[in-house]
C-alpha cells in the first residue's frame, strides 16, 4: 500500500509542476506542494495536499485520511517549520505554525464544510487533525 501511496504522489508531483499547479483528473481541487525536511533522515520531502484560503492565510489539514496517526510530514513540520511552498506556479518560503483551541476548530470545520470528506476523516479518528497556517515570508 504504501509504495502505490508513493508512486500516486510521484506522479501528482510530477503532474503539478508539468500544469502549473492543475491536475487533469482534479482541474478544481485546491492542492499545493509542501516541501519539508524530513525530522529523522534530514532529508527533502515533497507532499502534495489539500488546502484552504482565508484572508490571504493559507492552511493544510494533518488528517492522514482519518487515521490514529499524524501523517509523516507533519512531524517534519514540527522538527523542521521553516519550508517551500508551491502553489499554482508560485513558489515561496514559508513558516509552519500549528493552530490550537477556537481557531483551529473553526479552520477545520470551514475545511469540512468544503471538502466533506475533512469531516469524515475527524469522525474516523479519536485524534483532533492538527490544523496547520503557512505563513509566508
Amino acid at each position: 500500500m504504501t509504495q502505490n501511496f508513493n508512486d500516486w504522489n510521484r506522479q501528482v508531483i510530477s503532474e503539478f509542476r508539468e500544469k502549473g499547479g492543475k491536475l487533469e483528473q482534479s482541474p478544481n481541487a485546491s492542492l499545493l506542494l509542501l516541501n519539508s525536511i524530513g525530522a529523522r533522515s534530514g532529508q527533502p520531502r515533497t507532499n502534495p495536499l489539500a488546502y484552504y484560503t482565508e484572508n490571504g492565510r493559507l492552511f493544510i489539514f494533518a488528517s492522514k485520511g482519518g487515521s490514529p496517526t499524524n501523517p509523516d510530514w507533519y512531524h517534519n513540520l514540527i522538527a523542521h517549520p521553516e519550508v517551500t511552498v508551491e502553489l499554482g506556479s508560485e513558489k515561496f518560503s514559508a513558516t509552519a505554525v500549528v493552530l490550537e483551541g477556537e481557531e483551529r476548530d473553526q479552520i477545520y470545520a470551514k475545511q469540512a464544510t468544503l471538502m466533506t470528506n475533512f469531516a469524515e476523516y475527524q469522525e474516523k479518528t479519536s485524534r483532533k487533525i492538527p490544523v496547520v497556517e503557512l505563513v509566508r515570508k
